[in-house]
Formats: C-alpha cells, structure tokens, sequence
C-alpha cells in the first residue's frame, strides 16, 4: 500500500486541495481521489484556526468512510470531541474558530457535523501502524517502546499532546521537549502537532506540520517513496507560532 501522508490542516481547505492535486490526486464528487489507488493519511488537527474546520470534518470523514484514506486524531480533535459531547472546556486556542462555524449553522446541518465528527473520532485509533510494522503514525509523537502497546492515559497523553514539561508558555500553550531526539525505533514515526519550518527529520522521525494555519506551509510525505511536497499558505505568517529544536 502506498500512502500520502499529511500534516496539520487546521481548517486550511483551500491549501488542502492545492496540495493533493498536487500529490496527483484528482477531485471527484466533493472528494479528492487517485488514480493508482493510493491512501491519504491525516496526522491529526484537521480543524480550527483556519477558515474551513466544517468543510474539513465533512471531507475526511467522506474520505475515511469511503476507504480512500486514514486519520488519527490530534489534540485540537480531542478538545472539539470533548466539546460536542458536552464536556466542560476551555473555548480558546483555535476551538473558537469551529464553534463560530458551527453555531453560524442551521440547526439540522449543525447536528449532522457534530454526529458526524463524533463518529469519526470514535472510529479512529490514536495511532497507525502501517507497512507491516514499518511506519507509524501518530500525532504528536509516541516512544519507541509504546509502539503497539495497550493504550492507556500515559501513552494517549504523549501522543496527543508530546513530550512536555508540565510547564506552560506566555500563550498558555504546553512547553515541548525535543522527544524526536531520543527516538531510536527502527519505524518510521510520522507526526505533527509542533509548527516548524520546514519538515523535520529527526533519527527515525518526520515531523509534517509546517505551520498552514500560522502562514508557513502545508507539507505531505509519499510514502514509501519518502518523498516530501509542501505547497505554501495563504494565511498570515506569524513566525512567533513555529518552534526549532537543536540539531
């Protein structure tokens, strides 16, 4: 099975079409499709920020339903889940954006994004592991020895939200460690979650998210060609979003 694996979304629909049609993916009925049958691979955070979190839910879950792709969720798809069900949560960092889409809704259509999400979180594992045990993908990272393990609240909680101190930034945002550095698998472990430049390759690690939504880019791995494509974003740069690590 051959793959295009992508990085953080965010809302960003319109970098999403550019970017698969340039992987050679044609669009059909509403949903990009390709032609030697490969899979897209969603890392995760397909939602707020960006402009079109509603289009995104609709279109991965099209596509994962149909079979012509994956997805894990991430950390910003763990709060929305938490959101729609009902959970008390923080409406900030991003989740503002979706609720504004939502609520602006009539109300039939609103509830069928919400059943629709739910269903998709629901069905998703936190983590793929594909090409027999040779690519893994996930997040925001997992630790060599979690890879396959039972899940549990240690391990959801690295892969959601990575390796952190316990500490928080100016933003409020958790403070990251550099777990990459200290991955010795022999899998290919592909994620996202932390903004950087341009894609990270870090021992047998690849971090896709590029920053879309902050005005970097959007970036996919062909895999197992493991060859990357970005294509550059619309949005606002705002360079204080993304995040280096010494190599």
């Amino acid at each position: 099975m051959t793959y295009d694996i992508l990085g953080d979304v965010h809302g960003c629909l319109q970098e999403f079409k550019h970017l698969t049609v340039r992987l050679n993916y044609t669009w059909k009925d509403g949903r990009p499709v390709h032609a030697d049958g490969r899979k897209l691979v969603f890392v995760g955070d397909i939602t707020d920020r960006g402009p079109d979190s509603v289009a995104m839910i609709e279109l991965v879950s099209g596509i994962v339903k149909n079979g012509s792709g994956l997805y894990v969720p991430g950390n910003h798809c763990n709060k929305l889940y938490r959101y729609m069900s009902g959970n008390p949560v923080r409406v900030a960092h991003g989740l503002e954006t979706t609720v504004r889409e939502l609520n602006a809704l009539p109300e039939k259509k609103k509830n069928f994004i919400v059943q629709t999400f739910l269903d998709l979180y629901e069905h998703s594992p936190l983590s793929l592991i594909l090409d027999q045990g040779n690519l893994v993908v996930c997040h925001a990272g997992i630790r060599e020895e979690d890879i396959g393990k039972p899940m549990d609240k240690r391990i959801e909680s690295f892969i959601l939200y990575g390796d952190t101190t316990g500490q928080t930034d100016e933003r409020g945002l958790p403070e990251r460690r550099d777990w990459a550095k200290n991955y010795h698998g022999t899998a290919l472990v592909v994620y996202g979650h932390t903004p950087v430049k341009t894609p990270r390759w870090k021992n047998r690690t690849l971090n896709l998210d590029t920053g879309c939504v902050f005005g970097g880019a959007l970036s996919a791995l062909r895999y197992p060609e493991q060859q990357i494509i970005s294509i550059p974003s619309s949005m606002p740069v705002m360079a204080d979003r993304f995040i280096s690590f010494p190599d």
